[in-house]
């Protein structure tokens, strides 16, 4: 069985929806380079095709639409076990398949049910309409594997609402649906059970008009049924919001660390921030924040080309390696950080992180 399903539900005009289907469920549909080689080509002759109206992104089983990307494999290439030109040609054709879905020239619906994180929000945030369940389960907790949030994460934290966006990159506080539709993270938020009537519907459809406008009043007509089941949902995000700007107004991560440390709080959603930026990776901190602070006014294209860089030069030293380690591998939860704490974080070292390894950046055409 392929890692990746392709169908094209004809509709009732006689034109077709393509639907792509993550079909990995026992790795939560992790992002692998087999699953990527298999997409782009077929988004691509979709693109072509004036028989296609609409590309409706999903995957196999509830609990996840896609839980990350093939770190397994990232880190056996930098440990010596694989091939060590793996990670440039993972994170250039994943860069290259986000990019894609960000430009493409139809609308591409996700279904983001379940777990989303890593390459999973990168997927999703390409997509022009993204639909989120109650069971939707956003996060970027790169910090806690000494990573940074990728996939053009560079890209839509900066435009979240106030500072939440480098609070949620620095801590990887989860994301539930009210609060990802606040956020601007997605655009409707349905029930899990809705999504084979959804599919339907856009069959029956005449695709005569405006493609993206005929999804958007269906799913416009399908949030409003979904409505009372989804308003008791709580949004710790948005709830936090004076939090999260009163924490992030200081000058520097470290100040903004100091003052997470310092919050005396038995609120869970605080407490669980406070144990990400304690237990994660100080050098994953100051990337971080040095990462949406240089990406801020890039474009969608540099912003992938910035992140192929520091991909890349992530996977040349230890520390995404040792946090792969122990929170993957070994499971240890014991991870020995390059650098012990914050005021140990070398900036020369941080600054080389940024320094690209080519004469030309492989994403230099997109």
């Amino acid at each position: 069985m392929s890692c990746v399903l392709f169908t094209e539900h004809p509709t009732a005009d006689g034109h077709l929806i393509g639907e792509i289907c993550l079909n990995a469920e026992r790795s939560l549909n992790a992002l692998t380079l087999e699953m990527i080689d298999l997409i782009q080509p077929q988004l691509d002759r979709w693109q072509q095709d004036e028989r296609v109206v609409a590309v409706f992104l999903d995957s196999a089983g509830s609990k996840a639409f896609c839980a990350g990307g093939d770190v397994v494999n990232l880190y056996r290439s930098i440990k010596g076990d694989g091939d060590p030109d793996f990670p440039e040609a993972f994170f250039t054709r994943e860069y290259r398949l986000d990019y894609t879905l960000h430009t493409y020239s139809k609308p591409v619906i996700c279904w983001a049910s379940g777990i989303v994180m890593g390459g999973g929000m990168g997927l999703m945030n390409g997509c022009s309409h993204r639909v989120v369940t109650e069971t939707s389960h956003l996060a970027m907790p790169e910090v806690t594997i000494g990573l940074y949030p990728d996939v053009g994460g560079s890209w839509f934290l900066n435009r979240m609402p106030g500072r939440s966006g480098l609070f949620l990159g620095l801590t990887g506080n989860p994301i539930n649906a009210p609060d990802a539709l606040y956020l601007g993270l997605a655009d409707r938020a349905l029930r899990s059970d809705m999504r084979d009537g959804f599919l339907q519907r856009l069959q029956t459809l005449s695709w005569n008009g405006d493609a993206g406008g005929l999804i958007s009043q269906v799913l416009r007509e399908l949030e409003q049924e979904a409505a009372a089941s989804l308003a008791e949902m709580p949004a710790p995000i948005r709830e936090h919001e004076a939090l999260i700007r009163q924490i992030t107004d200081h000058d520097t991560v470290q100040g903004m660390v100091a003052a997470l440390s310092a919050l005396e709080s038995d609120d869970k959603w605080v407490l669980r921030a406070k144990r990400a930026i304690t237990h994660g990776s100080p050098l994953s901190i100051v990337m971080i924040h040095e990462q949406l602070k240089r990406s801020r006014h890039l474009s969608l294209k540099e912003v992938f080309q910035q992140e192929l860089i520091l991909s890349v030069q992530c996977c040349r030293h230890e520390e995404f390696a040792e946090g792969v380690r122990a929170l993957l591998v070994d499971k240890d939860n014991q991870p020995n950080w390059v650098f012990s704490s914050l005021d140990k974080v070398e900036p020369e070292f941080v600054a080389g992180l940024f320094k690209s390894p080519w004469p030309v950046n492989p994403l230099q055409d997109l």
